[in-house]
């Protein structure tokens, strides 16, 4: 399979492919599945899995790997707790559940909302945790990760209080066409390309959320793009804003079809001009009805 470019994941000094494994896709699956899947993805020569604690059995299932590969790929996990003693236990947990002895990053997972940044960022909170397990040689990077059309906002806001090495939100056409979350989403580049933050992207393939009457099989909590030459489209509208890492979707079925697409925007077999892509993909919105998985009022909370 054809390379997928790499870049600086911002001052950590580890060079990550632009496709992060979210392994999020692993949650439900028996050994033996989970095994093929990350064998599809180190083929794809992807070196940066992105996992949490609350992803199923996901940190179960690489922990076989792991045990003779762990120098091999950059390694990120989540605590969703927010005061410092379940976030601590949430840390080892995570160590244990994979079999390792330091994690790359852990990132406090889905920091959305007024009253969980104040308990988390406070006197006895998660970041407290974190700071800790950093000091001793549990982790080695700190982030922090959300969803929702708020989230650009409450990271900006995150950064200004702590000096975190990474930030995960959800990046796609139709959830920029959102005046709001763009100019949040844009001030929140400028600062992370100043301070040398790494930004990881997600929900580059989601078409909307679940409709009622669909019988499809379901893989991730919404809909994504199938279409191929429309999941093409889509991340590499991602990958063309420079900087950025496209996490890939929990649904593994698209994770052949992702890794094609973005060794194709590396080596310059597919367009890279964004005005290019922009209109293709805005056609695509119209002819695949694709719609805003996150409003204001009903971001919900996905992966």
């Amino acid at each position: 399979m054809r390379s997928i470019e790499t870049l600086a994941f911002g001052n950590t000094g580890h060079e990550s492919t632009r496709i992060i494994f979210g392994a999020a896709a692993l949650g439900a699956m028996k050994q033996d599945r989970a095994d093929k899947t990350i064998e599809t993805v180190r083929a794809a020569g992807v070196n940066h899995f992105d996992v949490a604690a609350s992803y199923g059995d996901a940190e179960l299932r690489l922990a076989p790997w792991l045990r003779d590969h762990r120098g091999e790929v950059f390694l990120a996990s989540k605590t969703g707790d927010r005061t410092r003693e379940a976030a601590a236990a949430s840390i080892d947990r995570s160590l244990e559940r994979m079999g390792v002895e330091q994690l790359d990053l852990i990132q406090l997972h889905n920091l959305t909302d007024d009253e969980g940044w104040a308990q988390a960022m406070g006197p006895g909170g998660a970041l407290e945790a974190l700071e800790e397990a950093r000091d001793q040689g549990k982790v080695r990077f700190l982030g922090v990760t959300g969803h929702g059309t708020q989230v650009a906002r409450m990271h900006l806001r995150s950064l200004e209080r702590f000096a975190f090495d990474s930030v995960l939100l959800p990046y796609n056409y139709t959830m920029m066409q959102n005046a709001d979350y763009a100019s949040e989403f844009d001030q929140l580049m400028v600062m992370c390309r100043e301070r040398g933050v790494a930004v990881q992207t997600i929900k580059s393939l989601a078409r909307r959320r679940w409709r009622d009457d669909d019988q499809s099989k379901r893989f991730s909590w919404y809909e994504p793009i199938r279409e191929p030459e429309a999941l093409t489209r889509a991340i590499q509208w991602a990958l063309s804003l420079e900087g950025v890492f496209v996490n890939s979707s929990s649904d593994a079925t698209l994770l052949p079809a992702t890794f094609e697409a973005a060794a194709r925007f590396a080596d310059g077999s597919a367009a890279r001009e964004r005005s290019v892509i922009d209109a293709a993909v805005a056609s695509d919105s119209r002819s695949l009805q694709i719609e805003p998985l996150f409003v204001p009022g009903v971001d919900g909370v996905g992966l």
